[in-house]
């Protein structure tokens, strides 16, 4: 085994990035305050090719340093835009016929490994505050919440990694998982 050089991942352009077929998720971003944490999400969002994020409220926009830090150029590629109010947001997603996710730990709530994509439709994933979790006025406006199983002493993943996490999950059951590439 042999780790890969940069110049043999395949990696897209910005431009071929942009003119790429995108997943049928959006990224809501509800008053995240972290610059690291949306660097990070727009990264992830890269790798997962992700139509778009929506950052909402007191969530930092590029360009910023810290964010930049964190992304490493994924604000070039990742289409994205601001609202002052996060349920301004949700309600024009809702009105271009999104199903609105909040990614919470509430009442009813479905855990992730049970969620099933259904074909046909479009979804916004909506991360909230790094301590006080998607606004209730948002999940009022939500279709559903999934939640992240936990079995430690701590109630909360990382707003970051907890974007990961359900990216994985929920792209893994729309495509087929890429075969190991061949060894030399």
């Amino acid at each position: 085994m042999r780790k890969l050089l940069n110049s043999e991942l395949g990696r897209k352009s910005i431009k071929e990035y942009r003119n790429s077929g995108k997943s049928v998720f959006i990224i809501v971003l509800d008053n995240v305050r972290s610059h690291n944490n949306v660097g990070s999400v727009f990264r992830t969002a890269d790798a997962f090719l992700t139509k778009k994020i929506f950052l909402c409220g007191i969530t930092p926009k590029p360009p910023h340093r810290d964010i930049q830090k964190t992304a490493l150029g994924a604000t070039d590629s990742v289409e994205w835009s601001y609202y002052e109010k996060t349920t301004d947001a949700v309600i024009d997603l809702k009105a271009e016929g999104y199903k609105i996710i909040g990614i919470e730990q509430a009442d009813g709530a479905v855990e992730l490994q049970d969620f099933k994509i259904e074909k046909g439709h479009k979804y916004a994933l909506v991360f909230g505050h790094e301590v006080n979790g998607v606004d209730q006025n948002v999940i009022d406006l939500c279709d559903m919440c999934i939640e992240i199983p936990q079995f430690g002493t701590k109630h909360s993943f990382n707003i970051a990694i907890s974007a990961g996490i359900v990216l994985w999950e929920m792209n893994k059951n729309l495509t087929p998982t890429p075969l190991p590439r061949e060894s030399d």
